[in-house]
């Protein structure tokens, strides 16, 4: 096979964007928010193909090499190829991948047995320690922010024991069910040798039909048990596992052929899969390209609750679901902190522990982002969040889950909105002091609001201090919104009519909703989106509701992670690109996908602030 020394092509660090504001009644006033790049950067951007990463083989001297026909494939398929040369430098793997729209995982030789703890086998190939080490660091960095990914013959294989599979070795030697299939051809690389059965219903067979496929073949090493979360979606006449996938979760699929060199000798149907990769990378560029021009935020974590852990670091990537360096990964801007305080007897002792317990969790936010100071900073204000994103840092705003929290005193208000708290919600599973909760434990000890929480709502409004509704019953969502003077929100709720839980708003309260000004930001927890295993799928399917009934002006994204928040496709903060991702193909403008990431929910902190007096 012909072979080209290749060189990493650099992409140019992007100017950070930037933004414009004016004042009104004291209160910067968000506008919108714009790169700082001319026209003629605009336009360059908005025209350059997506940038597929491929990576390569290392060769005796320690050069790097690939077939010639990876980088002719990816160009006929409307992409930009760029080289990643074998490397043991995570570093630069990672400011690689930060540029990168798509992965192909190129073939080549075996790969080691240990990694997926199994003795080497007698008929074990030419294997290198270093390149997978290299392959398996670019395939986290690049699942780690939801790049689309090829994997191709070797690739397959890469990608399968990553995620946790096992391979033959060495297919004749270990396959007792042969039937005669020769994955090793000795025709050219370029020629079919065997079929393949396409499953039907995998993403696989959208791409080139399900049925028989005639394909190359040049392993002999194969996907034996496939990793979790992935499936088989074509298999060879002697049962050889072919191809997996794992979508919809993860944006990745595999092959065992070469798709890449039968595209170059002219196989339409083959070629598709290239092309398949390359679009949907161009989709993943352009969200990427609009987070950077429009603010995002995620309006609900209950990530706090980790912060009472000895060690616990929000610059840690590996330790739960929302983090800094997540938030970097899923192109998210800010995020709420909620102290969340669990329900618990009414007595004046535990009113005053509880509010001692949620000052605590108050403090230990502020002890967060001091020690991360380089990494982030605290949010009070609507237009904090592109002071803090222009200066290259995330955005920590905070929220009280649960009134409980300030007890029987409205003074406790003043307090914690001195310390940084921007909204609290009124209740959780319990009915409390204020009013009644929406879950199956409620009394209806008030039939709604209380009278001391008319007084807390009146303080909320005067304090600048947004209402949420996420977890109110039915009739204090409608006191609220006869007594507030501003909007408010529902922080992580859902849509009621696709899924029948007592936390989710029906289609009356999202009209009243957006009557009020107010918005309600979609939670992904799985028992609020529908009623067994929920998806990335239905997560859009409840926004696309909400816009329908209430308007594209009235609906965002609060995740619950950390508190239960979590589903397939969309497990942290770094998934929440995928969301963008989803939403362009169901063809919502960058306009739109400003409102729901970020410009409702600032619009109603804007208002509520405004309205303080």
């Amino acid at each position: 096979m012909t072979k080209t020394v290749l060189y990493l092509i650099c992409a140019c660090l992007l100017l950070p964007p930037g933004y414009a504001q004016t004042k009104v009644s004291g209160v910067p006033r968000l506008d919108t928010f714009k790169a700082v790049m001319d026209s003629n950067e605009i336009n360059l951007r908005t025209r350059r193909p997506p940038l597929i990463g491929i990576s390569v083989t290392r060769t005796s001297s320690g050069g790097s090499q690939l077939g010639a026909t990876y980088i002719q494939a990816v160009l006929k398929a409307g992409g930009t190829p760029v080289l990643i040369p074998v490397m043991n430098d995570t570093k630069a793997l990672l400011q690689t991948v930060r540029h990168l729209d798509g992965l192909i995982l190129s073939g080549g030789g075996d790969v080691n047995p240990p990694w997926y703890d199994e003795a080497p086998h007698p008929y074990l190939g030419k294997v290198d320690l270093l390149r997978d080490t290299y392959e398996f660091r670019l395939l986290k960095l690049a699942s780690d922010r939801n790049l689309p990914t090829l994997g191709i013959c070797r690739g397959e294989q890469v990608m399968n024991v990553y995620f946790g599979g096992t391979l033959y070795q060495d297919i004749p030697s270990q396959r007792k069910a042969n039937t005669g299939t020769n994955h090793r051809q000795s025709l050219p690389a370029d020629k079919v040798s065997h079929t393949v059965s396409v499953m039907p219903g995998s993403q696989l067979a959208a791409i080139i039909g399900e049925g028989t496929k005639a394909v190359n073949s040049l392993h002999h090493q194969a996907v034996k048990e496939v990793a979790p979360g992935f499936r088989v979606t074509a298999y060879a006449p002697d049962s050889v596992v072919e191809a997996i996938e794992a979508w919809p979760v993860r944006p990745m699929l595999g092959v065992q052929w070469h798709p890449e060199q039968l595209t170059m000798s002219g196989d339409t149907v083959m070629e598709k899969l290239l092309r398949f990769l390359v679009a949907k990378a161009d989709t993943f560029r352009l969200a990427k390209e609009i987070h950077d021009r429009i603010l995002s935020i995620d309006t609900h974590t209950d990530t706090p609750l980790w912060f009472r852990r000895p060690g616990f670091d929000i610059a840690n990537r590996e330790a739960n679901r929302v983090n800094l360096p997540k938030m970097e990964e899923g192109k998210l801007d800010g995020v709420y902190l909620a102290a969340f305080i669990e329900q618990g007897t009414r007595d004046s002792v535990s009113l005053a522990k509880a509010v001692q317990d949620a000052t605590e969790l108050i403090e230990s936010i502020h002890e967060q982002i001091e020690r991360n100071s380089d990494l982030c900073e605290l949010a009070v204000r609507p237009n904090d969040l592109a002071y803090i994103k222009k200066s290259g840092k995330k955005a920590l705003f905070i929220g009280i889950e649960n009134g409980y929290a300030i007890g029987k005193d409205t003074a406790q208000l003043a307090k914690f909105r001195h310390m940084g708290v921007t909204y609290m919600t009124l209740c959780h599973l319990y009915d409390n002091d204020i009013c009644d909760t929406s879950s199956p434990h409620t009394r209806r000890e008030w039939n709604g609001l209380s009278p001391f929480g008319r007084e807390v709502v009146r303080q909320m409004n005067r304090l600048g201090m947004i209402i949420d509704l996420s977890h109110a019953s039915d009739s204090t969502f409608r006191d609220v919104l006869k007594l507030t003077a501003a909007p408010v929100i529902c922080s992580h709720s859902s849509a009621r009519a696709l899924c029948d839980h007592d936390r989710n708003l029906t289609d009356d309260q999202l009209r009243a909703l957006a009557q009020n000004g107010g918005v309600v930001q979609v939670c992904l927890l799985n028992l609020y989106l529908r009623n067994d295993a929920a998806s990335l799928a239905d997560a859009v399917e409840h926004i696309e509701h909400i816009v329908r009934t209430a308007g594209i002006d009235h609906v965002g994204i609060g995740s619950d992670f950390d508190g239960g928040g979590g589903i397939p496709g969309l497990e942290g903060s770094n998934d929440l690109i995928q969301l963008t991702v989803k939403l362009l193909e169901k063809g919502y403008s960058e306009e739109d996908l400003a409102k729901i990431w970020g410009g409702n929910f600032l619009r109603v902190m804007q208002a509520v602030q405004e309205a303080a007096w």
